[in-house]
């Protein structure tokens, strides 16, 4: 029985669930034996000398969003049987500490991506422009966007006919507490929009919550029992991005998880959101707080034009980020059996 070893920083960090803990039950059902384990940060070379029994057990190592300094890499190397490197964030680079601010580009954390790009056999990059920062060190890339089960997401028909009947019409933004800053960006488009309509709110499904007292803010905690409900009860979902280093490389899962629900979806321009959302079917791409109301604006006076945008959105999550689709791509990127080869863009659906 061939054995898989998956490691993470943070086993229930949200790019670990999705990207690496929904292929377990593929990799048994195709006859794998599966370990999940931390691998600690810092502690160079230390942290793979302790797991060295591990290593030499696996015939696959996945190092998930982990990079590992020249020497180290030298050192996993020597364990390791098979090694893919996954990663679905621009971690070449430091995010941006404050909204505006440039990502930093610190020339040591380039040569840890470099160097564990070359330690892989094959890299599992989650976008097109995530796979051209690998290319610089890798011999074998493949674009596998992060997906979803659109099935786990259900229909909310009540929420539509609410909104129709002069109820609220909710605009809903899901995240990490450290992704709040981009809300930011929307503030003024959608104070304005409540301003004119007091039917407008937004929910934040997060940890943490903006405190703005010009916009009715619904608080929902987030959990991963009760995400798909309450994205399925609200009416359009949003991802407001700034246009740098870091943010190009972000997957766009949380506009995945909205056509999922049906949402229509307004999007910052930027990296992968181009591909997620297609403008004027799916949704609207907004480039500046002008296009953001004017966006926003259209949606929330037109129940018709949810209804259609959400359903183009749902199939085109069908189509081009299903679960089934990735996983069988995943088990099929065999490390090494392949020649080297850059990417198209078009293996980014």
């Amino acid at each position: 029985m061939p054995r898989a070893l998956l490691l993470g920083y943070d086993l229930g960090q949200p790019s670990f669930r999705h990207r690496m803990q929904t292929l377990v039950p593929a990799l048994h059902a195709a006859g794998w034996e599966v370990r999940c384990e931390r691998f600690p940060s810092g502690r160079y070379g230390v942290r793979t000398w302790e797991r060295r029994g591990l290593l030499r057990w696996a015939d696959v190592s996945v190092l998930h969003q982990i990079k590992l300094s020249a020497i180290e890499a030298r050192l996993f190397a020597t364990f390791s049987r098979h090694r893919v490197f996954d990663f679905d964030d621009a971690i070449y680079v430091r995010k941006p500490r404050r909204l505006g601010e440039p990502p930093d580009e610190s020339p040591w954390r380039r040569r840890k991506f470099e160097a564990t790009c070359r330690l892989a056999d094959e890299v599992a990059a989650g976008n097109q422009v995530l796979a051209e920062a690998a290319w610089t060190a890798a011999r074998a890339v493949t674009i596998l966007p992060t997906s979803i089960d659109a099935g786990a997401y259900p229909l909310a028909p009540s929420t539509l006919g609410a909104a129709a009947a002069g109820g609220p019409v909710t605009i809903v933004w899901i995240g990490s507490p450290e992704n709040l800053v981009y809300l930011e960006l929307v503030r003024p488009a959608l104070a304005r929009l409540a301003a004119r309509d007091p039917r407008v709110r937004l929910r934040v499904i997060c940890s943490r919550f903006p405190e703005w007292p010009e916009i009715p803010v619904e608080r929902v905690s987030w959990s991963s029992e009760g995400e798909a409900a309450a994205l399925a009860e609200s009416q359009i979902g949003i991802m407001p991005l700034t246009d740098d280093a870091w943010a190009r490389g972000k997957c766009a899962f949380k506009l995945l998880q909205y056509m999922a629900a049906r949402l229509p979806c307004v999007a910052s321009p930027v990296g992968a959101n181009t591909e997620a959302v297609i403008d004027a079917v799916t949704g609207y791409h907004a480039y500046d707080d002008h296009d953001w109301e004017r966006r926003l604006g259209e949606l929330v006076a037109s129940r018709e034009l949810r209804e259609r945008m959400g359903a183009a959105g749902h199939a085109h999550v069908e189509r081009h980020y299903s679960m089934r689709s990735y996983r069988e791509r995943y088990l099929n990127s065999s490390p090494g059996s392949r020649p080297a080869r850059r990417p198209c863009a078009a293996e980014t659906v």
